[in-house]
């Protein structure tokens, strides 16, 4: 005949067991949770990324397509009347008096530390964030460098923005294009 065993033997068995299992779920709970930081940190590299592309894209766009249609109505005129490395001032006779004296005819361009703002008069917005650096190039009909604002034909653009959350220089976006006065 088997004696049983006693309960204190019985309860300090179940007790070493339950301290192996609370080590090993401990063991895999702190894999899982590396893997989940690893994933989040994955997750706000790519968001910052998507973000700076998305503001240089809206910027160079707008930026861009004033940049074409500076000059339009054909007065005697400059469509650029100042041509600086990070600002842009340009001029288009929208309502085809002749002049560029009515609201929103001369159109300003600067980049205010990491604030790209649009001055058409009303005091300069902020029309994107995030803005690492603007450099604008002018070009003559040639393609050569030329900095006489009558004398420009094309703007080069080159554009670099950051995410928010810039994650050590991984949202870095570059963008250039070239534009050429539609106008002139």
């Amino acid at each position: 005949m088997t004696r049983a065993a006693p309960a204190a033997t019985l309860a300090r068995v179940n007790l070493a067991e339950l301290l192996t299992v609370l080590a090993l779920v401990g063991l895999a709970l702190s894999g899982t949770l590396a893997a989940l930081q690893q994933g989040q940190q994955a997750y706000t590299i790519g968001a910052a990324r998507v973000e700076a592309q998305q503001n240089g894209r809206i910027a160079l766009e707008r930026l861009a397509r004033e940049i074409r249609g500076a000059g339009a109505g054909g007065g005697a005129f400059d469509a650029i009347t100042a041509a600086e490395r990070e600002r842009i001032v340009l001029q288009l006779d929208l309502d085809g008096d002749g002049a560029t004296t009515g609201r929103g005819e001369t159109v300003a361009w600067r980049l205010d530390r990491t604030v790209l703002r649009r001055d058409a008069g009303g005091g300069a917005q902020p029309v994107v964030n995030g803005v690492r650096s603007l450099v604008l190039e002018y070009l003559d009909g040639r393609g050569q460098p030329v900095q006489v604002p009558g004398e420009i034909r094309t703007v080069a653009i080159t554009l670099v923005t950051e995410g928010a959350e810039d994650a050590g220089g991984a949202g870095l976006t570059t963008l250039t294009t070239r534009v050429r006065l539609r106008n002139r």
